[in-house]
């Protein structure tokens, strides 16, 4: 099972720690529990990184206030919360430029902790995209295909890109709308500044504003130290607003004022800041229909949808499906988590499916196969019931769109895993694998088999004996 980002917890109290590892091992971020504060940088140090760092009791505020310098000095981006105690408030003395999120009261809850992670998560990425001044193009190629629509989105792109112009993206779920704001932001002139996204559906309203504007100490419960809010970390770039139909109308109003004036003030602070962000907004919902259900502002409609975007889905672009697969293997292979190559005949039957989560659901089915069946060959008869849809009479427009798809060698490349290999350990596992499926599809006579492989039966007996396999004769 895939595990999420480790969590460290520095706590000396057996009890707390106990509840915290329990809790953490349930939301599937494995802790790593460090008992003596002193202790935790020769822990840290074996690994690669962490989500966050809670810290508990360490003795004394003079010991924890040491170990927060301490771990700023060792990671200034790695988001802290402290484990707060009713009745006890630690006296520490917290550098400015850390980064406390917040503190987390004790005892520990579920609800309370995946909050704090998930604010963990959205503030590591902001730092990821703010300190990568060139992303790879390599890292944008969901726009794939050679179908007329995805032509036109690529056109669209390069018309507006150059532009401060405010962009909207439309489209159902799943098509790709941040790979769009992405390629905007890439081949604009910001491209040097912050890429910052947001996905307004997924914070809660009463969070929303201090996530997007910042706050200030003393501002609410928690908020024990100044924040930057989005605005200001994506300052001379791009703030990607996702699925903006979700946001509540009372922020609506304080989005809009920023459009209008490009100023904004910090939760609990009085002081107006200046705002340089070029606002690249997405949606799958119909924002004319929620503005007369009164869901959606007009006002705020038209500041963003000056030059409107809008992603097709996959059931009308099902001539690009064979590239994309090939990219989605491609990915997988890159990223070291095996790979997987589909017949022509199992490629067939997916352009036939109907797609409701779109190249989402295309991603998710693809890492699904290659987890399935390692560096195989997957057919029709490998592919999950409801993908198969092999229709003996197929139409000539999709017979038009699949020769159309010009895979070329340089598509079929397999890509080298960018923490490299073990090429001798691959070739074995993917001789194994071929052996296995030859076996299968001979019912196990070793002499079918060796035939099918292109080898002597002789040879073939010699590997079976070199791996440990079973044969029959």
């Amino acid at each position: 099972m895939h595990t999420e980002p480790k969590v460290l917890v520095i706590e000396s109290d057996e009890a707390v720690g106990s509840e915290l590892q329990a809790i953490l091992n349930f939301i599937n971020h494995p802790p790593l529990w460090v008992t003596d504060c002193r202790e935790w940088k020769s822990v840290a140090d074996d690994e690669e990184d962490f989500l966050a760092v809670l810290v508990g009791s360490c003795g004394s505020d003079q010991m924890l206030s040491s170990v927060l310098g301490e771990i700023h000095k060792h990671d200034e981006h790695l988001p802290i919360y402290l484990l707060s105690r009713k009745g006890r408030e630690p006296t520490v003395t917290i550098d400015t430029g850390s980064c406390i999120l917040g503190r987390l009261e004790l005892p520990p809850n579920y609800a309370q902790l995946t909050s704090a992670l998930h604010q963990a998560e959205m503030y590591a990425q902001s730092q990821l995209t703010s300190s990568s001044s060139q992303r790879p193009v390599d890292l944008f190629r969901s726009l794939v295909g050679s179908s007329r629509a995805i032509q036109q989105v690529r056109k669209l792109i390069e018309q507006v890109a150059d532009s401060d112009a405010n962009v909207l993206i439309l489209g159902e779920s799943g098509t790709g709308k941040e790979v769009v704001a992405r390629n905007l932001h890439y081949y604009s002139t910001r491209r040097d500044k912050p890429f910052v996204p947001v996905n307004c559906g997924a914070i809660p309203s009463e969070l929303l504003e201090s996530e997007l504007f910042g706050h200030q100490k003393g501002a609410f419960t928690g908020a024990i130290n100044d924040r930057q809010g989005r605005f200001e970390m994506a300052e001379g770039g791009t703030l990607f607003l996702d699925e903006i139909g979700d946001m509540s109308l009372q922020m609506q109003v304080k989005i809009l004022r920023v459009l209008q004036e490009r100023t904004f003030e910090r939760v609990g602070s009085n002081q107006t800041l200046t705002s340089d962000v070029r606002i690249i907004a997405a949606t799958h919902r119909n924002l004319e229909e929620a503005i007369t259900t009164g869901e959606f502002r007009e006002d705020l409609f038209y500041r963003l949808n000056v030059f409107p975007i809008e992603m097709p889905s996959l059931s009308h672009r099902v001539e690009d499906i064979p590239l994309l697969v090939n990219e989605l293997v491609r990915r997988i292979e890159y990223e070291n988590r095996g790979s997987v190559r589909l017949s022509p005949g199992a490629i067939y039957s997916l352009c036939q499916y109907s797609w409701p989560g779109n190249v989402r659901e295309l991603a998710n089915l693809i890492e699904r196969l290659a987890i399935l069946h390692p560096f195989g060959i997957v057919d029709v008869a490998d592919l999950p019931e409801k993908f198969r849809n092999v229709d003996d009479t197929p139409s000539e427009q999709l017979m038009d769109a699949l020769v159309g798809s010009q895979l070329t060698a340089d598509d079929l490349d397999p890509r080298l895993p960018r923490r490299g290999m073990n090429l001798k350990e691959h070739l074995s596992y993917l001789e194994v694998s071929y052996i296995r499926q030859a076996l299968a599809d001979s019912g196990g006579v070793v002499a079918h088999a060796a035939k099918r492989l292109g080898m002597r039966r002789t040879t073939l007996v010699e590997k079976l004996r070199k791996y440990g396999m079973q044969r029959q004769a």
